[in-house]
């Protein structure tokens, strides 16, 4: 099948992997040491005001870790194959080699999980984020189109 290749992640990704994290963590520790300067009471800052960001920290590491940056950096549709690059790095996966997708849309960011028959050089599953809507939980048409000829790919190998 012969086709134009189609970007078909998120433009934002690079801002939700790598721009995010340094306002999200520059933010706790701003705070952090605002708290820390401008309560030189006797009692010290608040509790609270030392223990919030100590618990957000670890919790947005946590969330980035598992819901963005496994994401790969930029995913092309070149037809009977997928190329997938994480930096400098390039795959190209064939629809056939996939076993499952998976399209979580309730996610920030949206997410689709490929699953492969073979692992690929980033693992047995790879994931990248579609782009987004403006309207909100909204299915992608792109990622429909997508499942219908992994099926297809699929039904023809048996």
């Amino acid at each position: 099948m012969t086709r134009a290749m189609q970007r078909i992640s998120s433009r934002m990704t690079f801002w939700n992997k790598r721009i995010f994290p340094v306002f999200w963590f520059g933010f706790l520790a701003f705070f952090e040491v605002i708290i820390s300067v401008t309560s030189r009471t006797a009692d010290g800052p608040p509790l609270v005001a030392l223990v919030v960001p100590l618990v957000l920290a670890p919790f947005g590491y946590w969330m980035m870790k598992k819901l963005v940056w496994d994401l790969a950096d930029d995913v092309f549709d070149a037809g009977d194959e997928l190329i997938f690059r994480f930096g400098r790095e390039e795959e190209r996966i064939p629809l056939s080699n996939i076993v499952n997708l998976s399209y979580s849309w309730f996610v920030n960011p949206a997410r689709v999980t490929l699953t492969l028959r073979t692992p690929s050089r980033f693992g047995k599953e790879v994931s990248f984020s579609p782009p987004q809507s403006f309207i909100p939980f909204v299915k992608s048409k792109v990622i429909g189109d997508l499942i219908e000829r992994v099926d297809a790919a699929r039904r023809t190998m048996h």
